[in-house]
Order: structure tokens, then sequence, then C-alpha cells
């Protein structure tokens, strides 16, 4: 068995300024987020300049910002927060739902295509292989900050979180579960499939598909939250339900895009 090493939540102090790591692991996705979209510019094969990345990088933050946060709070505590309504805006509490910053963040990229004269896919294609950075460095956020750990268990890498209190016992480290799979696995799977050519909306589909596939698979290992347990058969949880429809999204995406001929590479190149 393992004792989390509690962390300071704090990462930098400069007199009242307080940086936590919380809100430092979400600005190291976004950097990561914008070097390897330069990088997909630069290789001259999307037909995307590093002006147009770094939009794109400003819309998607703001865009995940706020649909993860509105998005915790309507799926997971609204009476909590309808409550004490200035509990929104303290984001460095934690509280960000993944699937409010995905309808956040594809808003975002709705705005970005018009404003481009690009298809929605097409951007989706471009700026998928870039998000499981952003959501590895956000699970090892909560893992600092000991939330959504893991259920009960006697494996030997349980890890004891003294959050819990005089009541903590061993649990799955499922933020590192998470970390590992949505983080390292979905991006070594996106950037693979996104190094040739293919049709449109397929990255998008195998984004939506691996995701939604590896949140549900997590979801066993995790806890439920205490506000809501299991919404039925003793084991759907509030995550499995919401991946239910991008996994169905991300199939269907597929499916069409298998019946598309693969898009040519994109010889422009930009200064």
């Amino acid at each position: 068995m393992l004792v989390h090493p509690e962390f300071n939540r704090v990462a930098i102090s400069i007199g009242p300024i307080h940086v936590y790591w919380y809100g430092l692991m979400y600005l190291v996705g976004f950097i990561a987020g914008w070097w390897l979209g330069v990088r997909r510019a630069d290789a001259g094969r999307h037909g995307w300049s590093r002006e147009e990345v770094g939009d794109l990088v400003s819309y998607v933050v703001l865009g995940i910002i706020l649909g993860g946060r509105l998005g915790y709070v309507l799926f997971y505590k609204p009476a909590e927060y309808f409550a004490d309504p200035l509990a929104i805006f303290r984001l460095w509490e934690g509280g960000m739902s993944f699937h409010g910053g995905l309808l956040g963040g594809i808003v975002a990229l709705a705005l970005f295509a018009r404003s481009r004269g690009r298809s929605l896919l097409q951007v989706g294609d471009f700026v998928a292989p870039l998000v499981p950075v952003g959501l590895g460095a956000g699970r090892l956020g909560n893992f600092i900050n000991q939330e959504l750990w893991g259920r009960a268990t006697d494996v030997p890498w349980a890890v004891l979180f003294p959050a819990e209190g005089l009541n903590a016992i061993p649990r799955h480290p499922s933020q590192l579960y998470e970390a590992g799979l949505e983080g390292v696995l979905l991006f070594v799977v996106l950037w693979w499939v996104s190094a040739r050519p293919r049709p449109t909306g397929l990255v998008s589909g195998v984004f939506l598909t691996g995701y939604a596939l590896v949140r549900m698979f997590v979801e066993f290992f995790r806890e439920p939250d205490a506000y809501l347990g299991y919404l039925a058969f003793d084991w759907l949880t509030m995550g499995q339900l919401l991946s239910l429809p991008m996994l169905i999204v991300g199939l269907l995406l597929c499916g069409l895009a298998m019946r598309r001929p693969a898009q040519a590479a994109v010889l422009k190149e930009y200064p």
C-alpha cells in the first residue's frame, strides 16, 4: 500500500498571489496543445498556419474552461452551487467536468470553424490529437488535489488518501489510471491515426470513441460521487452515462468516414 504524498495544493506563492497545482496542470495542457499544434502546422500537411493554431487555442481555452465549470455545476452539484453562486468562480477549489468541457470546446470549435471557412470536422480532426496531453495533465491535478479517487481495493499499488481523514482506506489511484489511458494511450493512438491522410471525421470519431471507452472502463475502478452514487444496476455512474452519447457519435463518425476517401495531403506551406 502507498500513502498519498499530500502535495501542497499551492504550487507557487508570491506575496498574496497563489498559483495552485490544479490550475497549473490546465496551463501545462494548453501550452502543450499549442506546441503540438504548431508542430503539426509546421509539417505543412494539414493546411494550417501558426497564427491559426494560436487563434484556435484561444477559442478552445475559453470554451473548455466555461463549459467544464458549467458542466460540473449542472451535471454534478446544481443544488450546492445554486445555493452559493459565487462558489462557481472559485476554480482553484477544483470541480471541472470533462463532458461539459467537451461541449464548450465543440461550441468554440464551431465558432472558430465558421470564422475560418472550415467545417467543424476538419477543425476537429486537427485538434483531436492535441487534447489527450491536457486530459492527462488534468488527471494529475486531480491526484494532487486528492479528489475523484478510486474504489476500495487491496492491490499492492493501492493508495491511502489522507484527505479522507480517519476513515481513510486503501483505494485504486483511478486518477493515475485515467492519466495513463486518457493522456498517454489516447495520445499515441490519435497521433498515429492522424500521421497519414484520413477521411474527414475519422480522427474526431476515433477520439470520441477512444475517450468514451477508456472513461467507461476506468469508472469501474473509480468511486462514484457520494452525492450521486450509482444511477442504476449498482454499477452505472454519471461518467458512464455521459460517455455513452460520445461512444455512439464517435462510432457513427468513424463509420461515415470510412465510406469516404482519404483527404489528399496538403502541400501548402506557410512562412
